[in-house]
């Protein structure tokens, strides 16, 4: 993992060009790749604290994470992507135990909630997560809400 860098940063925190370039991995991973039409910029970015590995400007993994009563009574992680080009470094574990870490950290709080995609649930349930039985279609994509309470 020579080169990589982890960033941890608030809304106010993020530069004009880390914006876009998590801006433009979102994109590209939730809706270019998973061909799904909706509007990443949701109006929760400025709550959230964005968490990524960066390698000469580009983003190799990300996601964010938000204080409990945001998004959940929990605390939860959301928009959890790894790049394309770069899913065979297995970042994706990493990332999730940083979120989990920051989550602890930074909210004092060990319980988190997630709207997990369908076919993420053995991963997520590695990290203790556990199906709550509510499942939905978010943007036509079949999800589950997991919960966390270690």
């Amino acid at each position: 993992m020579n080169g990589i860098i982890w960033k941890i940063k608030s809304f106010p925190q993020l530069s004009t060009e880390e914006l876009y370039s998590i801006l433009k991995i979102r994109q590209e991973v939730f809706i270019v790749e998973q061909t799904c039409y909706y509007l990443d910029a949701d109006g929760y970015d400025e709550k959230a604290v964005h968490i990524w590995a960066e390698k000469e400007g580009e983003v190799l993994a990300y996601c964010r994470i938000f204080n409990l009563g945001i998004k959940y009574p929990e605390a939860s992680i959301g928009r959890v992507l790894t790049n394309p080009k770069f899913r065979k470094l297995k970042l994706g574990k990493f990332l999730m135990t940083v979120a989990l870490d920051s989550i602890e950290t930074r909210f004092a709080s060990r319980s988190v909630r997630i709207s997990a995609q369908d076919y993420l649930l053995k991963f997520y349930s590695e990290f203790g997560f556990l199906d709550t039985g509510l499942k939905y279609l978010e943007d036509d994509i079949p999800h589950t809400e997991m919960v966390r309470t270690i």
